[in-house]
């Protein structure tokens, strides 16, 4: 396993980041505890979560069952860095939403039970929240650095915009402030490129992609479908996506064909080879899924197949390929 800075931080991280939304909820407790051991095994150490995942409203299953997996020991937490985030609701009272000082506090506290640890390795915000004020939000945050239960903090869903706040913010503070974004990105949603993907790299944040396979539609789709292979289809949210983007689909898999390889592979490869990616974040359902997506590591992509990609699926912007505001204006 290859490993790299998380942002401008000290923080070593594996180049894939093991995400867990599916434990509990498709994979068993049992296979999601096989999973994160084989994880270890190849070396991956980032491990994300999040309060609301398993999505059984107050509960936090899934942060439960990675709580049971540390307490097995083995080194298994001490090995593990993991990072989880709290903004979306836990319950229908006031204050168990969003990312109030009091929320913040009762929402740490919270993950730190289910996950049988007393510290975070990386907290961060699951979405923006424009009601509260940063000076708010930082003041929280640093308490929990002071008290030791948080190491490193991050943001999820944030505009290019949010990060410049939140690092100013930061910064007026003293503070070291955000470490990490995590934002879709993909070859079919290239938006990012826009104005996030800048944002981070100027302020340092490492770049952890989710749905790098823009829920199932880069993963060979077409070939499956040909096939009859298909056991699940693209996630109800790319759908649309997988309308638009069929022509280009069957070339994308037909490329992949030609270097050999899969589908799935050559997306999570092409992610890690842009600017600022720290790791794309996968969600295996099996341990077979992950064993697979470990060959993206190894794949190189050379200049040729990397044009090939960008007319395929184009940066976003008529102008394409530019951040903002070159990518709609001079």
């Amino acid at each position: 396993m290859d490993y790299t800075h998380l942002g401008r931080s000290g923080l070593s991280v594996s180049r894939i980041c093991l995400g867990t939304m599916n434990f509990g909820p498709v994979a068993s407790e049992t296979d999601s505890h096989a999973i994160m051991d084989r994880a270890l095994e190849h070396g991956i150490n980032l491990f994300d979560t999040a309060d609301v995942y398993g999505w059984k409203t107050g509960e936090g299953v899934t942060e439960q069952i990675i709580g049971r997996w540390f307490a097995q020991g083995g080194g298994r937490r001490d090995r593990t860095v993991i990072a989880t985030k709290a903004h979306n609701s836990m319950g229908d009272w006031p204050n168990e939403t969003y990312l109030s000082a009091l929320h913040i506090r009762k929402a740490c506290d919270a993950s730190l039970r289910r996950l049988q640890t007393d510290y975070i390795d990386l907290y961060q915000m699951h979405h923006v929240d424009r009601s509260t004020p940063w000076e708010e939000i930082w003041e929280a945050f640093s308490v929990l650095r002071q008290q030791g239960k948080v190491v490193y903090f991050g943001s999820s869903n944030f505009a290019g915009w949010h990060i410049a706040q939140a690092q100013e913010a930061a910064r007026s503070r003293g503070f070291l402030g955000l470490v990490s974004e995590q934002s879709v990105y993909n070859l079919a949603n290239r938006f990012a490129e826009l104005e996030v993907l800048p944002s981070a790299r100027h302020y340092g944040l490492g770049v952890i992609p989710w749905s790098p396979l823009a829920g199932g539609v880069l993963g060979g789709v077409l070939r499956k479908r040909r096939e009859g292979t298909a056991n699940r289809g693209v996630d109800d949210y790319a759908k649309g996506d997988l309308a638009k983007l069929e022509r280009s689909l069957e070339a994308y898999e037909a490329l992949c064909e030609e270097l050999g390889e899969h589908p799935a592979h050559v997306g999570l490869a092409w992610l890690l080879h842009q600017e600022g990616v720290t790791a794309p974040l996968v969600g295996p359902r099996t341990v077979e899924q992950l064993d697979g997506s470990l060959r993206a590591v190894e794949i190189e992509l050379d200049a040729e197949v990397l044009a090939k990609l960008d007319e395929l699926f184009p940066a976003p912007g008529p102008n394409g390929s530019k951040p903002a505001p070159e990518a709609y204006a001079w």
